[in-house]
């Protein structure tokens, strides 16, 4: 088989996630795929995947074969679709990440639209606690908020964002309200286990460029942002959240703010994807859907009322 036969192959391999599933998808048996992938690493000398029983993992090559190869096909595509007198039509499987909370609440319902709007792309959506890597784990475009990942990737900023301290007033009615961040030591916090992010410890500046590390404590933690807020809006303790999802507890005065003069990490909202000479079709029209569908939300607004 020729060699853009075997990138495709081994492309649609990775994102499938299995030989079983790249099987599935060929209509071969699981053991003429794997003869298929041995075939591929003999001929080329090296080794692309570890495989277990479970799952799948890429070897340093094969994340150069799956990068490189995947560029080299989206050419491929776009010449031929250039010589044949189409256009570029958006088309094919598309895996997009994002993060449990933001992707459930606004990335699902946008990407709903988007297949509506363009369905001959099948889109995959993989929600997790923890932010994916778009070459490690082959997903075209990832939905990510906080700081940017290394730089084999390309980024759109999707929204601005930032994170906030907050409580019911119940619960600073009862245990009081910190003024300082080193008080927050003293409370009942709530809080986040999620990614290599250092567990209960929060990073705070002043306007004035001050910066408080404070180690915090508290009964609860969990790996689910609408899990710590529900504890917050139950006056079970202090919680740090997003603007997206504390704004309308804010609104409504269920939740008031903590240390509102004080700043954390920043948590715009990325739309993330591996750098290339050009987007595939697919790609960009669902980066521009996302990035229209959310323009409003790029401005500069109260933190408390808008965008969100």
């Amino acid at each position: 088989m020729g060699g853009f036969s075997d990138l495709s192959f081994f492309v649609m391999l990775v994102r499938r996630g299995s030989l079983a599933g790249a099987a599935q998808e060929l209509g071969l048996t699981p053991s003429a795929a794997s003869k298929r992938l041995a075939a591929l690493e003999q001929r080329l000398g090296v080794r692309l995947l570890h495989r277990t029983t479970r799952r799948i993992s890429l070897t340093p090559e094969g994340e150069t074969y799956l990068v490189e190869g995947t560029r080299v096909l989206e050419d491929l595509a776009a010449l031929e679709e250039s010589v044949a007198g189409r256009g570029a039509k958006p088309q094919g499987l598309l895996r997009v990440s994002a993060t449990l909370g933001f992707g459930r609440a606004h990335v699902a319902p946008l990407l709903g639209s988007f297949s509506a709007q363009f369905p001959e792309v099948e889109v995959q959506l993989h929600l997790s606690d923890r932010p994916a890597h778009p070459v490690d784990e082959a997903f075209d475009v990832q939905v990510r908020i906080g700081a940017l990942p290394d730089a084999r990737l390309t980024a759109r900023k999707l929204a601005l964002n930032r994170r906030l301290l907050c409580a019911s007033p119940a619960y600073l009615a009862r245990s009081g309200t910190p003024r300082t961040p080193r008080e927050l030591a003293s409370h009942a916090c709530l809080f986040l286990r999620e990614g290599d992010e250092a567990f209960g410890t929060w990073h705070l500046s002043s306007p004035a460029g001050q910066q408080e590390t404070v180690k915090v404590r508290g009964p609860l933690s969990t790996n689910d942002g609408a899990c710590a807020l529900a504890w917050a809006l139950d006056g079970r303790g202090i919680v740090l959240r997003s603007q997206w999802d504390a704004a309308e507890p804010l609104r409504q005065g269920l939740l008031v703010p903590v240390l509102p003069g004080w700043s954390l990490p920043e948590a715009d909202i990325w739309l993330v994807f591996p750098t290339r000479h050009h987007l595939s079709a697919k790609t960009r029209a669902l980066v521009d859907f996302l990035v229209e569908a959310m323009s409003g939300r790029r401005q500069p607004a109260d933190p408390l009322l808008g965008p969100w």
